[in-house]
């Protein structure tokens, strides 16, 4: 049988984050490894608060797996559903084959190279001027995204701080499911479309999506709560410009892949994001970032402390050392 081990851990924040209707102080996260031959892969999850599918849960049904030694990704994908558990299963095993192979994950995804790329550096749903000396405080990013709350007259001003705070930025704003209605959002858009946001998130609740039947925004919206898997994409067309994909949320790199490629057959713009957590878990995301056109992988940014050795944050960039997951990757330090 694969040897499967996992550990469950409590990743204290360095503030409090805000976004609507949550306040989130720590992020629980479970890890999974596994071992093959002598060779040894680890995947990170933090599941998605809005489903139910809790890192503790995840632990739990990895912990009664038995499955066989040969198991393939495409394998486990059918076996488990999207969510956590089969996330940090499934990055585990891209990490166990390239350390076979000897062979970094981006080359055995399919990539000739990789590359650092641009990532948004997020502000929670706080006061205005709060936001926007969070704005200042990150000199070297050059996009932000800005969590809104659904109170359309503190989200205009909270948009407003922010663009005067950093005038040269790209900027995208998430509502989280925030908004009830079209009308309710109305008064945001054109605010939005005076201080150059290039993109909008998650406006309605999962389930509301009909609220953008008809609805001709003058910027792209992009769904994240609104799409979990592969088999939700094709309920985008026609509502969403944008999709963005979560490891947590479809399963693992391996769907998070097969995402990527069936959202560009269907004219979608690809977004990666993720649900806090340590650089472990932002390097399988860097991979599919690849592919995308909106990179959100600043996790490890919010987390007390983040276990070495990191991915690295530099002019706006992030980059995922060979060191951090894959063949290089220094096991010690994650002990």
């Amino acid at each position: 049988m694969l040897a499967i081990s996992t550990i469950l851990r409590d990743l204290p924040l360095k503030s409090p984050f805000r976004i609507s209707g949550h306040v989130f102080e720590s992020q629980p996260v479970v890890e999974a490894r596994v071992t093959r031959g002598g060779h040894v892969g680890r995947g990170e999850a933090s599941g998605i608060y809005y489903t139910g599918d809790t890192p503790a849960a995840a632990k739990q049904l990895l912990d009664g797996l038995q499955l066989d030694e040969s198991i393939s990704r495409e394998e486990l994908r059918r076996l488990l559903p999207a969510g956590a558990a089969r996330n940090a299963l499934d990055c585990a095993l891209w990490e166990l084959e390239a350390a076979e192979a000897g062979l970094p994950v981006w080359k055995l995804a399919g990539f000739s190279a990789a590359r650092p790329l641009l990532t948004t550096m997020t502000l929670g749903a706080d006061d205005p001027a709060t936001m926007a000396a969070g704005a200042i405080g990150y000199a070297g990013a050059r996009a932000l995204k800005l969590k809104l709350s659904g109170d359309v007259d503190v989200d205009i001003e909270r948009v407003r701080a922010v663009r005067a705070a950093r005038p040269e930025v790209w900027i995208g704003v998430d509502a989280n499911q925030g908004y009830a209605s079209a009308d309710a959002l109305a008064p945001l858009v054109p605010v939005l479309v005076d201080c150059g946001v290039q993109l909008l998130e998650q406006p309605f609740k999962r389930g509301g999506e009909a609220a953008l039947d008809g609805l001709k925004l003058p910027l792209p919206v992009a769904a994240d709560e609104s799409c979990l898997d592969l088999n939700e994409l094709e309920t985008l067309p026609g509502r969403f410009q944008v999709v963005n994909i979560k490891l947590d949320k479809c399963g693992g790199l391996t769907e998070g892949l097969l995402m990527a490629r069936r959202a560009q057959e269907l004219g979608l713009k690809l977004m990666v994001g993720n649900m806090v957590g340590t650089s472990l878990a932002m390097a399988p995301a860097f991979v599919l970032g690849q592919l995308c056109d909106v990179v959100d992988l600043d996790g490890p940014v919010f987390i007390a402390r983040d276990p070495e050795p990191t991915v690295d944050y530099s002019g706006g960039d992030i980059w995922c050392p060979p060191d951090v997951w894959g063949p290089d990757a220094m096991l010690e330090n994650r002990a």
